[in-house]
């Protein structure tokens, strides 16, 4: 632990609306993946599909969170990447187009850069901004589908992007509770791009693949072809949705309809199951036989729902039923007994289970699909505390050269 401390921690925030999760990482030298050395957990009531609807209940969760995992990590937060979630959180292709002028110059990481920034020059309402911008391919001079134009000639450049745009007073919400928590927001991540980082490979993204994280109230979509983003979407139904429908059809508490949902649902639509008979207590105290396919013909409804929304999603990214790499699902949603055959059926897919593997550390807590996210927010802190640093670097030596050459110049004024 003594070594670890003396390492640059890397925190990730996830707010979720029944778990708010913290995780923190550190890179130790030459180990192939991060160490997991700080887990906090807390329930979390004050956020409903993706916005904070009760601020001093969330603070006191992320707090509570956030105190865990430093306690377990000997670590003190400062900085995290905080997950942002909700409908409101759209994608949208752009691009951007600029001269670079001088058809003798290579072109340059600032000329990606400008193209970047031309293709973010859209009319967006006053209560909207972009929180990412994902390149996808460059156009140099009429020659299409460039993945890297550096070092290349040319005298016009083109990049097709996909930008992804937040509600401000939701990410303020956020902010604003994550603050009176005591930490500082380095960066707003989209959650299913949180949990790709953890659970789709650089080849599963080649190959192209979709994302599909399940959370409470909402479902992450994040399709990827040719190691770039096509499309994001959050889809406004989660797994507790499940929940609502087996407590209202079997007039029980919602806790024990999540008891239910995980100890008997089984969605494999080809499983040939016994019909077997359990108790369920009723909102008037007296108990009601059931059978599980009553119970599975309830919770199927709404994951067909679900899996026609995720449909959708890939429709509108040109790739329904064209994903060699599958559905890859991940959060606490997708702990459902026959999901990926379910979803194999309906969406017409390879479809896989994952979770956050590969680390080391305290891995028995994050190594559960729930945990994608989170972790997933703990490696973009560390790539962004990186850039921060490479950044701040490359000033100092900008500065360092402007104050030798000012001084050079002094002498020879003298």
């Amino acid at each position: 632990m003594a070594q670890t401390q003396n390492l640059p921690a890397a925190i990730g925030l996830d707010i979720g609306s029944t778990t708010v999760r913290c995780v923190v990482g550190v890179q130790e030298e030459e180990a192939p993946a991060p160490s997991i050395i700080g887990v906090g957990t807390a329930p979390s009531t004050g956020v409903k599909r993706g916005g904070v609807v009760d601020l001093e209940t969330t603070v006191s969760a992320i707090t509570a969170a956030v105190d865990e995992a430093e306690r377990i990590s000997g670590v003190a937060t400062g900085e995290a990447t905080v997950g942002v979630n909700g409908t409101h959180i759209t994608s949208a292709a752009s691009r951007g187009i600029i001269a670079i002028g001088n058809n003798n110059r290579a072109i340059a990481g600032e000329d990606l850069a400008r193209a970047e920034e031309a293709a973010t020059v859209m009319q967006l309402p006053p209560n909207r901004e972009i929180i990412h911008i994902f390149p996808r391919r460059y156009t140099v001079d009429g020659q299409e589908y460039v993945k890297d134009p550096v070092g290349m000639h040319g005298m016009r450049l083109e990049v097709d992007t996909c930008l992804i745009t937040a509600a401000t007073p939701f990410l303020k919400n956020t902010t604003q509770s994550v603050t009176r928590a005591g930490l500082n927001v380095r960066e707003h991540t989209a959650h299913p791009l949180a949990a790709a980082r953890t659970t789709a490979s650089n080849q599963d993204k080649e190959v192209g693949c979709a994302v599909v994280d399940i959370g409470a109230h909402t479902t992450g979509v994040a399709v990827f072809d040719d190691g770039e983003l096509l499309h994001m979407a959050i889809l406004p139904v989660g797994s507790a949705h499940i929940s609502n429908d087996i407590a209202i059809g079997l007039r029980t508490e919602i806790e024990t309809a999540d008891k239910i949902k995980l100890e008997h649902v089984d969605a494999d639509p080809g499983n040939p199951h016994k019909n077997e008979a359990f108790s369920v207590p009723e909102l008037n105290g007296e108990l009601l036989q059931v059978n599980t396919a009553d119970v599975n013909s309830i919770a199927r409804a709404r994951l067909e729902e679900l899996c026609q929304l995720i449909n959708s999603e890939l429709q509108k990214a040109k790739r329904d039923g064209m994903l060699p790499g599958g559905a890859i699902f991940s959060g606490g949603g997708a702990n459902l007994h026959g999901l990926t055959e379910f979803a194999k059926q309906y969406l017409r897919l390879p479809a896989h289970l994952k979770m956050p593997q590969g680390f080391s550390g305290i891995v028995d807590t994050i190594e559960n699909p729930e945990f994608a996210t989170a972790v997933g927010l703990m490696l973009e802190d560390m790539r962004a505390e990186d850039a921060g640093s490479s950044k701040k670097e490359l000033q100092t030596l900008i500065s360092g050269l402007r104050d030798a050459v000012g001084g050079v110049m002094d002498r020879f004024r003298g």
